[in-house]
């Protein structure tokens, strides 16, 4: 990604330069989704030019004298700004809390260097807010199939999962260890509070219950939502949901797509499900550097992103954000990315006769926009054909153009682990039907949307790498095989991409 060398050397004073058309297109240092106050109100940034903002800087990865020197340049730019240093990201990223009018004199004081090579600042983005975005299913991606035919359970492979932790006293992980063993120091907690093996939120334990583990033998029990009609202060009966259970035939399937898989937790969100950028980069660049060497040890072979944030196509830069760009990089340095399309692709638009609901194409949330991601939608769990791409499912082409999501796979009502704030209502619906002297009963509940649909994709392409491993460090080539092999459900293109996953045709075809 080279730096532009068309930026506008010595902008105005006031900040409506970024106001007309032709500058917008020539003026790249501030990303578009800053330099509009309803834009940064939508991001939940305050809107005056005064209020303190968390952006990330892109340093300029062309300086004439490297890296360190942008650095050491933006430091110096920053000091008589702000007391204290910025917070380091990852290596070609800072974070930090400026004004408006501080952003813009931190430009313009760059921009004295009218040569681009000598200038600190590549760009300077948002700090984006982002947000948490299988008895069944597992049979509809023919993993089943394939564990029987193949043995291809995911043993001897690891994927990290970043996410809002996995609770490690959940039933499910224990049986074939998948948290402990060579993987128990790689866990760690980007939020600062220490405790990567804890879930408040709940769902990076689901998530991560898709990908692996599984039981032994039962006792386990399944809450599902099902429609309710509940009288709202007397009059209408209005349509909601509530908890009910639902009977499982055999416990022992209640298991990851690929079971032996090996998991590692990397928690970025908090108790509400709600993070910053700035925790998956350093996730991201953790998982490149510190655990696989830069490529030379791969300790971990996937990654499964059910995270992210909407991105708009006015922003320009469709699939160059820091979370697409540091997406690409760990692809290139031989790691699988599996990444949720997001549950953005209905909602309401302006017609002549009020306001709609419909689908929304345009809609694939970051980092799904990356281009060597696999960007995965979501279907019905065991009638895709019938009931095709799931009506939530963020749908193409990126704002550039490019088809996007790559697959779907099952993302309605799939059942998973219950944790977290998911784990009370579920242990209050079975206290009284099956007592327990158990402090960690084993509870699932059914979850929908592309967060888990995503985990289907991570489980199967770690089954296929524990027993086609000769591609293991070959991202690419494995998107290209799962892409070229899965089963197309008769639908538009940029509804489900690719179609749907199908591990069995996979292993099949190579």
């Amino acid at each position: 990604m080279e730096p532009p060398d068309n930026v506008t050397p010595n902008p105005p004073d006031d900040l409506d330069w970024y106001a007309d058309d032709s500058e917008l297109l020539e003026q790249s240092t501030l990303s578009d989704a800053l330099k509009d106050a309803d834009q940064r109100e939508l991001l939940r940034l305050p809107p005056g030019d005064e209020a303190e903002l968390d952006v990330i800087i892109e340093l300029n990865l062309l300086h004439e004298g490297g890296l360190k020197e942008a650095h050491a340049q933006f430091k110096k730019l920053y000091e008589p700004l702000r007391d204290g240093e910025p917070e380091e990201v990852a290596n070609t990223y800072v974070a930090c809390r400026l004004s408006m009018r501080e952003i813009q004199q931190l430009i313009r004081s760059d921009e004295k260097h009218v040569e681009q090579r000598k200038r600190a600042i590549y760009r300077v983005w948002p700090d984006f807010p982002v947000k948490a975005l299988i008895d069944r299913s597992v049979a509809t991606v023919k993993a089943d199939a394939a564990r029987r035919s193949y043995e291809a359970t995911g043993v001897d492979v690891t994927w990290a999962v970043i996410d809002s932790g996995i609770d490690a006293n959940h039933p499910h992980f224990k049986h074939y260890d998948t948290l402990t063993g060579d993987v128990e120091s790689l866990h760690h907690d980007f939020t600062q509070e220490n405790s990567p093996l804890t879930d408040e939120y709940g769902h990076g334990t689901h998530v991560a219950g898709i990908i692996a583990g599984g039981l032994a033998a039962g006792p386990a029990y399944v809450a599902q939502r099902v429609a309710s009609e509940a009288d709202a202060d007397g009059g209408d009966a209005q349509i909601g949901t509530r908890l009910d259970e639902r009977p499982v035939s055999d416990p022992q399937r209640l298991s990851g797509v690929a079971p032996g898989c090996k998991l590692v937790s990397l928690k970025v969100l908090d108790k509400l499900g709600t993070s910053r950028s700035r925790h998956i980069l350093r996730a991201l660049q953790y998982i490149r550097e510190e655990v696989n060497g830069h490529g030379k040890l791969l300790r971990v072979q996937g990654v499964n992103l059910s995270v992210g944030y909407e991105f708009d196509a006015q922003w320009f830069a469709c699939g160059q954000s820091p979370l697409c760009v540091e997406v690409d990089r760990l692809v290139k340095s031989g790691v699988v990315v599996v990444v949720a399309a997001g549950n953005t692709g209905y909602g309401a638009q302006s017609t002549e006769a009020g306001r709609a609901k419909t689908g929304l194409t345009l809609t694939i949330n970051d980092p799904g926009n990356a281009a060597l991601a696999i960007t995965v939608g979501a279907t019905h769990r065991d009638s895709p054909h019938t009931y095709g791409v799931s009506y939530f499912s963020s749908k193409g082409p990126t704002g550039d153009g490019r088809l996007k999501p790559d697959l779907v796979a099952p993302g309605e009502r799939i059942t998973s682990c219950a944790a977290g704030r998911r784990l009370g209502p579920v242990q209050k619906l079975f206290e009284g039907r099956h007592p327990t002297q158990d402090p960690h009963p084993c509870l699932y509940i059914d979850e929908s949307g592309t967060s888990m649909a995503a985990p289907h994709v991570s489980g199967a392409i770690a089954a296929f790498l524990s027993i086609r491993r000769e591609f293991i460090g070959r991202p690419e080539e494995v998107k290209r095989i799962f892409l070229e092999n899965a089963t197309s459900l008769g639908r538009e293109r940029y509804f489900e991409g690719h179609g749907m996953l199908d591990l069995m045709r996979v292993i099949q075809a190579v």
